[in-house]
């Protein structure tokens, strides 16, 4: 019986040795996959403009509807009225839409600009002045927040860019942007609206070209003028003479005249008298 046990338990221990010896190894555990480090995106360039808290969201607007934009700011209402009626408005929308390229930027005076002026002097302006003065606050490409310090100067707008009669010059240092254009020196406060083709930039004045201002010539000295009515007196006084001269001629042939007629009848008397006498 302890024989029979113990071969069974023998039996027991060479087949658990064999299950142990064919079961394959465990495979390893794969190592741990380190996940990189996303790298830090580069700072973008730090706008030089600050963007108004009463700006319209770009997400918000369409950059073809100017009014709406300007509208939604409330502090541009004395520009929306110009540019309606000078019909620059509809000039800038059809642009922005016909763009494919480029873009515009646009300097907007607020109405306390506007009312800063001398009093009077937009009516003063005639419609062709009202439009150069709009188109000298338009710049023919986009310019962005931080981008203002790569202007070359003098600044060329939609009025055209002559140095002697449209100077527009931009200085940026810090975080500051000056406009000069030889009568007026404006900053730009703030960001209005801006995409990737149209930016509008609040100004504290409004951008008064020099071609207004321009020293007109001076008007001839009045010598030749003055010169004329005298030769016409001297012509009038040559003419007086000579007629005074005929008429003191026709006097004088009329004395004549009647001296001859007189001693003709004198000499006539003599003889009527004289032929009587002779026959006697």
């Amino acid at each position: 019986m302890k024989q029979a046990v113990l071969f069974s338990f023998s039996l027991f221990l060479l087949c658990s040795s064999t299950t142990l010896a064919i079961s394959p190894a465990p495979a390893p555990k794969s190592a741990a996959k380190t996940t990189p480090t996303p790298k830090a995106a580069a700072p973008s360039p730090k706008p030089l403009v600050p963007t108004l808290p009463q700006s319209p969201d770009s997400s918000d607007s369409v950059p073809d509807d100017i009014t709406r934009i300007l509208k939604k700011a409330k502090i541009f209402s004395v520009l929306i009225r110009l540019l309606k009626t000078t019909e620059i408005m509809n000039n800038i929308n059809s642009q922005l839409i016909a763009a494919k390229s480029g873009g515009l930027t646009i300097l907007a005076p607020d109405d306390s600009a506007f009312s800063n002026l001398k009093a009077g002097f937009l009516n003063s302006l005639n419609q062709g002045q009202k439009i150069e003065l709009l188109q000298f606050h338009i710049l023919p490409e986009f310019v962005s927040s931080s981008n203002f310090d790569s202007l070359s100067n003098p600044v060329q707008t939609v009025a055209g860019k002559d140095p002697a009669r449209l100077p527009l010059n931009v200085n940026a240092f810090g975080n500051s942007v000056n406009i000069s254009t030889g009568v007026v020196n404006a900053s730009i406060v703030g960001v209005v609206y801006l995409d990737n083709k149209l930016a509008i930039y609040h100004l504290d004045k409004v951008l008064l070209p020099l071609d207004f201002f321009a020293t007109k010539a001076p008007a001839l000295a009045p010598t030749t003028l003055a010169n004329a009515p005298k030769a016409a007196k001297d012509n009038s006084a040559t003419h007086d003479e000579d007629d005074t001269t005929q008429v003191q001629d026709n006097k004088s042939g009329a004395v004549s005249l009647v001296c001859i007629s007189g001693t003709t009848l004198m000499l006539l008397g003599v003889a009527f008298f004289a032929v009587p006498m002779m026959w006697t």
